[in-house]
């Protein structure tokens, strides 16, 4: 699998539908479920939280959880529905992860944490890989991250990515643990350098494609295998239609937003005839036209009218037209000046 770009697993945000929004932008970025608990995918309602489009292929299911058994069944059901790739998270800061014994404080569990992944390779064929912080608290970044790798690289795990932050889990929200602690890329590279046979992908802060690429550049020797955007793909999902040709070289067209929402109407209708509500699908697509005239509108006829109940793809189309209207208009000052 090619790993030069996944989208973040992201809470709220990443569901079915989100991915099969961004699946119209970019055919070969690796895409990310929300985390969904071990318990849950045994006990709960599989379809509703499991099922998705084949059209987001390649997609992963985020576990969470620390029982190596119940992640192992939770494993074997996310492949039985034709997940291409299942991830522990080893990563989120929040108080319910850390009232289950899961997320980021397995930092302080490598060998609990290689448990966890020995089980799940054990039961699955698909790849087995972890997502991690580079340690929690006062704990030394350089020990804790490759404590956390060697033990599960020995019980057969090849694959990392790695929010390239410290998650303070005293003292500091969720949100705030994406932004405050500081990023030290330097020790994921120096992590591919030193154990080159894996393969490591980067997360955290990487706000644009440039930085991608730069992130995916040998110039010191070290050629990471992947950059896994999350808040950037989120807000400004435009620039995910040039994903494609610049991250993977791929010999295509960039996609733009106007195309992009053609290609989700398909989607939206399918779902629409299912009884889905417009807004769960449209309230992801509200950063697209960010930086374009009329931004401000498509988001505004988004929010305000496809909660209504009825709301169709009529909706998108307003929401369309009055950027049209904006950018000819501008056209048009242009012109005149």
């Amino acid at each position: 699998m090619d790993r030069r770009l996944s989208i973040a697993p992201m809470m709220d945000w990443t569901d079915r539908h989100c991915r099969a929004f961004h699946r119209t932008l970019t055919s070969r970025a690796l895409l990310y479920t929300e985390m969904v608990t071990a318990p849950a995918v045994i006990h709960g309602d599989r379809e509703r939280l499991l099922g998705f489009d084949p059209v987001e292929h390649p997609v992963a299911l985020q576990l969470g959880g620390s029982e190596p058994d119940q992640l192992a069944e939770a494993a074997r059901v996310g492949e039985a529905f034709g997940y291409d790739e299942i991830n522990l998270n080893v990563g989120c800061p929040s108080d319910r992860v850390q009232s289950g014994r899961f997320g980021a404080c397995l930092m302080r569990e490598p060998a609990l944490v290689a448990d966890c992944m020995a089980a799940i390779k054990r039961a699955v064929s698909v790849p087995a890989t972890v997502k991690c912080r580079i340690g929690v608290d006062d704990q030394d970044p350089q020990s804790a991250l490759f404590e956390t790798v060697d033990a599960c690289a020995a019980v057969g795990v090849e694959v990392f990515i790695v929010h390239a932050r410290k998650a303070w889990l005293q003292g500091l929200s969720p949100k705030e643990n994406r932004d405050v602690p500081p990023l030290d890329y330097g020790l994921v590279r120096r992590l591919k350098r030193e154990r080159p046979r894996l393969s490591v992908t980067i997360n955290g802060g990487v706000a644009s494609l440039d930085e991608a690429e730069a992130h995916l550049d040998d110039a010191d020797g070290v050629r990471l295998d992947g950059v896994m955007l999350g808040r950037a793909a989120y807000h400004e999902p435009a620039i995910l239609g040039q994903a494609d040709r610049r991250l993977f070289g791929a010999a295509t067209a960039d996609v733009d937003a106007f195309e992009a929402v053609e290609r989700y109407r398909p989607y939206m209708a399918a779902r629409l005839a299912e009884g889905v509500h417009l807004a769960a699908m449209t309230r992801h697509m509200l950063g697209l036209m960010h930086g374009r005239p009329g931004a401000r509108a498509f988001r505004r006829i988004l929010t305000v009218e496809a909660v209504r109940p009825g709301a169709g793809p009529e909706v998108v189309d307003r929401a369309v037209a009055a950027v049209r209207e904006a950018e000819r208009r501008a056209g048009c000052r242009t012109e005149a000046a």
